[in-house]
C-alpha cells in the first residue's frame, strides 16, 4: 500500500489530488481529522479536490448539500475553498486545471449519484479524471464500496492519507499484540457486527463488557465466561435503556484492571439524561485508566465523550463506526483493499 507519508513535497509539487474525506458526522469531528492531510496537500499540490458524502439522499436534496462546509474548510485553510455544485466533469477538469497553485475545490455531495454507491466504474473513471493522484483519508466510509472510495483507485495512482494510516496503524497494535489485559466495551446496536468482533478477539480478550441494546441478544447467541452482562438495569416500560449502579461499578473496577481498552458503543441511551449514566459512568473510567492505551470509536460515543470533555484523554479516536468494527472483527476493508491491491 502507497502512503500520503511516504511521499516528498516535491513530488506533488505539479500534482492535482483528489482527497476523499468524510464529512458525515453531527459537527465537524470528522472533518477536524482531516485537516492535517488537506493541509499537506493544499501547500505542496498544484490544486486539491475534495471529494465527500453526507447522509443518504436519494437524488439530490438541499439539506444534505456540502455547500455549507466551504465556509468551515476555508477558515480552517485561512484561504479560498471554491465549491461546484455540478459533476459536468470536463468543465470540472478545465476549471481546476486553470486554477492557481494551491487551489481547493469541494465537489458536491457524492451520494446525490446513484453511480456512488452502486461503486459504478464510469464515474470512478470520470472521477479520477479530474486529477493525477488519489488520496483516501476517510477511514469512516472504507469499509462500503463506492466508487469514489475503491472503484476510483483502479485509473488513479492512489495512496492512503495521514489519518487512514493511523487508523490502520492503532487498529492493528490493539487487533493483534494489545498489551494484556485487554477489556472490550460494546454497546449501541448492529448486534450483528459487535457478535463478530467478540467471535475474532475472544483469544485476546479478557474480558467483554456488553450494554446497551445488546445485552438481550448477545445472551442468546454467544455464552463465554468472557462476556460480562448487566446484573442491574435501568429501564422504561419495559424496555432496558441503561445500565444500573451496580454494573457501572463492576465495569468500571474491570476497566481499571486493563492495559489496553477498545469501545465502541454506549451502554445506554444516551439521547436521554436520565439514561446516560451508566455510559458516563465507563467514560469516566476509561480516561481514569492513564496506564491503558485507550481506543474509542463510533460517532455516538465520541459524541459523548467531546460532550463530556473527556475526548482529549483519548490516545487514539477512531473516525470508524461501521468501519472500526468490520476492522478489529478480521474483516477486509474494500477501500483498504483496493489501495493495497493498486500497490
Amino acid at each position: 500500500m502507497g502512503y500520503l507519508s511516504q511521499l516528498k513535497p516535491q513530488e506533488l509539487k505539479n500534482k492535482v489530488c483528489l482527497l476523499r474525506l468524510d464529512f458525515n458526522t453531527e459537527d465537524n469531528w470528522r472533518l477536524d481529522a482531516g485537516l492535517p492531510t488537506l493541509k499537506f496537500l493544499a501547500k505542496n499540490c498544484k490544486a486539491v479536490v475534495i471529494l465527500s458524502h453526507k447522509g443518504r439522499p436519494e437524488g439530490f436534496d438541499r439539506s444534505l448539500s456540502l455547500k455549507p462546509i466551504t465556509k468551515i474548510l476555508r477558515k480552517a485553510l485561512g484561504k479560498t475553498v471554491t465549491f461546484v455544485p455540478h459533476f459536468r466533469f470536463l468543465e470540472i477538469r478545465e476549471l481546476v486545471h486553470a486554477s492557481p497553485r494551491g487551489a481547493v475545490f469541494l465537489l458536491e455531495n457524492l451520494r446525490f449519484l446513484e453511480e456512488e454507491a452502486d461503486n459504478n466504474e464510469i464515474l470512478a473513471e470520470h472521477l479520477a479524471s479530474i486529477g493525477n493522484i488519489y488520496v483516501n483519508d476517510a477511514f469512516a466510509v472504507s469499509h462500503r464500496a463506492n466508487a469514489s472510495v475503491v472503484a476510483i483507485t483502479k485509473y488513479i495512482k492512489s495512496y492512503a492519507g495521514f489519518g487512514l494510516e493511523s487508523e490502520i496503524k492503532n487498529l492493528s497494535r490493539v487487533m493483534t499484540a494489545p498489551k494484556q489485559p485487554l477489556a472490550v466495551i460494546l454497546g449501541g446496536l448492529k448486534i450483528e457486527d459487535k457478535m463478530q468482533v467478540i467471535d475474532n478477539l475472544k483469544d485476546r480478550t479478557v474480558s467483554f463488557l456488553v450494554g446497551g441494546a445488546l445485552t438481550s441478544e448477545i445472551l442468546d447467541q454467544l455464552k463465554s465466561p468472557k462476556i460480562i452482562l448487566p446484573v442491574d438495569f435501568k429501564k422504561d416500560d419495559g424496555e432496558i435503556k441503561d445500565i444500573g449502579r451496580k454494573t457501572a461499578n463492576f465495569f468500571q473496577k474491570e476497566i481499571a484492571k486493563a492495559q489496553t481498552i477498545i469501545w465502541n458503543g454506549p451502554v445506554g441511551d444516551i439521547n436521554k439524561n436520565k439514561f446516560s449514566h451508566g455510559t458516563k459512568a465507563v467514560a469516566q473510567a476509561v480516561v481514569k485508566n492513564k496506564k491503558a492505551f485507550k481506543v474509542v470509536g463510533g460517532g455516538e460515543t465520541v459524541m459523548f465523550l467531546k460532550k463530556l470533555k473527556l475526548d482529549k484523554k483519548i490516545n487514539f479516536i477512531s473516525t470508524g463506526g461501521g468501519a472500526m468494527l468490520d476492522f478489529l472483527a478480521g474483516k477486509v476493508l474494500p477501500g483498504i483493499k483496493a489501495l493495497e491491491n493498486h500497490d
